[in-house]
């Protein structure tokens, strides 16, 4: 009866639809599909095609044949001479723009090509969504056709920028668990792993230099169970009683990054400062205002200690800064920024002197101070800083790229200054949130955001003046963790609303329909499935 009812509005929204339309479900929507009759029919013969010898490629190539071998058992020869027919045609094309592809079905070949092999690695994704769901099988099976219908694909993403962040501080997930959070972000084309890595519950990177900081910041002796209304006592709140750990090796951390970067995602780490700073102080309190001691956190909220803006404690900073740039490649750093208490600042001889020396109006300015200290040791390191909107408190870094999270008016001035802005407002893109009203939904930090608000975002501010929109480079979803104690929520507070957020980052406004998305859902729960990815079902009952 739903199929049904939704087949009705999209007739009477105006969408036309094909009988064979039921095969085309790509999700994000692509700019252009034009579909026409007949099929390609996949057998032994098939051959597959590079017309350029780059490393990058063939690890293009070797994903979709490992993909494709292992549940429909067709192993194909590779070739670098363009056959007659039969085959898949994976061609560089440098007349493209850089982020466009075109994927071209035909009875006799597949071709798909683009400016480099990061564009042929989403057509190859397109491509992936018109086969059989069953190619998601981690084993051979015989009793499906493998055909993809007749079918000509123009497409490139809206933003270049489509971001998820996971929040691991909070609670600790293995290897093998962001290795999967990754192959879903690569078949919804997301390019942007944000790896929220330290806060005040926990510190997950390894730092040579520092071993404290995971010898004691990784772990916390209990957690708090459950949400308690603002101005509970301590001895009304519940704790589990059981030791929280866990980190990230820089071995794990490499194995990661060359895994994400093999289906062209990058990784951001995040280390947060000058706030949510407590397991690190636990660790070194020597650089908080008051000497210490300090407690890994055990309860969630914003906690008064934090970084004290002496010249040891940016030492301490940037030689940490300095072994995360040597792990991690890409050239965004983010260091946080947010919610960041003064209490400290204020009672602190050293702040308040530091403020009157460099002549700060007050601590906001301070802060300011800190995070121009840290942009600018960045910069000279060749990489570029992130921080959430805080950050324009006291007066905004040059060249810092800002994350509007509290809304969108941090973005909107950002971008109105010529800075980057990258959106992911908590009423649209916070995860964490509540994404039905049913008395059954699991505990999740608070709010509302159900898919459709997620699918109907608009990432351009109204009000933002066109001759700035440039500066909005993207969008992210995140997931902050404090009531995600393992992998299995993780699915499913992200799924389907990540398939919502992906459209809302790759797909052109006029060509987004909430009605045709749920249709294409749809045939993505049967994938959802098979990959045994556990998903919200709201939207599909």
């Amino acid at each position: 009866m739903k199929k049904t009812i939704i087949f009705i509005l999209l007739l009477m929204q105006g969408i036309t639809l094909v009988a064979e339309e039921s095969n085309i479900s790509i999700i994000p929507k692509p700019n252009s599909i034009q579909l026409s009759k007949g099929f390609f029919e996949f057998n032994e013969n098939t051959k597959l095609y590079l017309s350029n010898d780059l490393a990058e490629l063939k690890t293009v190539s070797s994903f979709f044949s490992e993909l494709f071998t292992k549940s429909s058992g067709i192993k194909f020869h590779e070739t670098d001479k363009k056959p007659a027919n039969n085959y898949v045609g994976l061609i560089i094309d440098h007349t493209l723009e850089a982020d466009y592809y075109e994927l071209s079905v035909k009875s006799n070949r597949i071709i798909i090509r683009a400016n480099n092999p990061k564009g042929i690695f989403w057509g190859i994704q397109s491509l992936r969504q018109l086969l059989p769901v069953e190619v998601e099988s981690s084993s051979m099976r015989t009793d499906v056709k493998w055909t993809v219908p007749n079918v000509e694909v123009k497409d490139q993403p809206r933003f270049g920028y489509r971001g998820l962040m996971l929040d691991v501080a909070r609670y600790f997930y293995s290897v093998d668990e962001i290795k999967k959070l990754i192959d879903i972000m690569a078949l919804y084309k997301l390019n942007n792993f944000h790896w929220h890595l330290t806060d005040d519950q926990g510190w997950r990177i390894e730092i040579k230099k520092y071993p404290l900081l995971t010898e004691v910041g990784s772990w916390r002796r209990e957690t708090l169970v459950g949400k308690f209304p603002k101005g509970t006592s301590e001895k009304e709140r519940k704790y589990d009683c059981i030791p929280h750990a866990g980190f990230y090796t820089q071995e794990q951390i490499k194995e990661v990054i060359e895994y994400a970067d093999k289906r062209f995602i990058t990784v951001i780490p995040e280390i947060e400062m000058p706030g949510h700073a407590t397991a690190a102080l636990a660790s070194y309190p020597e650089y908080g205002c008051t000497g210490g001691p300090y407690q890994v956190a055990t309860k969630w909220g914003v906690h008064n200690d934090v970084f004290c803006p002496k010249e040891t404690t940016f030492e301490f900073l940037e030689n940490i800064l300095q072994e995360v740039i040597d792990l991690f490649p890409g050239k965004y750093i983010h260091i946080g920024g947010d919610e960041c208490p003064k209490v400290r600042w204020k009672n602190c001889v050293h702040c308040q002197n530091l403020i009157k020396s460099k002549e700060l109006a007050d601590e906001k300015e301070l802060q300011s101070y800190f995070i121009g200290r840290i942009s600018s040791f960045l910069e000279s390191k060749g990489r570029k800083m992130i921080g959430w909107d805080e950050i324009l408190e006291g007066g905004l870094a040059k060249g810092a790229t800002v994350m509007s999270w509290r809304g969108t008016e941090g973005g909107i001035s950002a971008a109105m200054l010529g800075n980057d802005v990258i959106m992911t407002p908590r009423q649209y893109c916070y995860f964490d949130y509540y994404q039905s009203k049913d008395k059954s939904e699991p505990l999740a930090i608070g709010g509302f955001v159900p898919v459709d608000k997620v699918y109907n975002y608009n990432p351009i501010p109204k009000e933002l003046p066109v001759k700035f929109s440039k500066h909005i480079i993207g969008v992210q979803a995140n997931l902050w963790t404090e009531f995600i104690a393992d992998f299995d929520k993780v699915q499913y507070m992200l799924l389907p609303r990540l398939l919502a957020m992906a459209e809302v980052q790759w797909t052109c406004e006029e060509n987004k329909n909430y009605t045709d998305f749920l249709l294409r859902a749809e045939q993505h729960k049967k994938r959802l499935d098979i990959l045994e990815l556990n998903y919200a079902r709201h939207i599909f009952e």
